[in-house]
């Protein structure tokens, strides 16, 4: 399975809110770095994490608008939608990806935290 494939699956499963699904294609040691807001190592801290989003009544979705792949490297242009508290929020973000032997070893995405925080505060 190409980079490119990995990283579509995994985006289809947080989607469908499918935890097993999604981070069976993470590999145990991955990098996941969320600019500005701080990076994590590994299954337990990624799903600390994202768990909330899984767990979410609402929608989850991860629109890609752009997406290039060279090698093992996969960028995206997305808009990330989800609820939180109470409110859901449409938030540009760029990620950045890399794919070693089918699993996500490396993931950052950069995103405006001021943008986030005035869409959490309803303005």
């Amino acid at each position: 399975m190409s980079a490119e494939q990995v990283v579509n699956d995994f985006i289809a499963a947080v989607g469908r809110k499918d935890q097993d699904a999604a981070m069976a294609l993470v590999a145990d040691d991955c990098y996941y770095d969320n600019v500005p807001i701080g990076d994590m190592r590994g299954h337990e801290k990624m799903l600390e994490f994202l768990g909330p989003m899984f767990r979410s009544k609402g929608p989850v979705e991860f629109e890609v608008l752009r997406q290039a792949s060279t090698g093992n490297v996969v960028f995206n242009e997305r808009i990330d939608r989800f609820e939180m508290k109470g409110k859901a929020l449409a938030l540009p973000v760029t990620g950045v990806w890399e794919v070693n032997d089918g699993k996500i070893t490396f993931w950052r995405d950069y995103f405006d935290n001021g943008m986030f925080m005035k869409a959490l505060k309803g303005e």
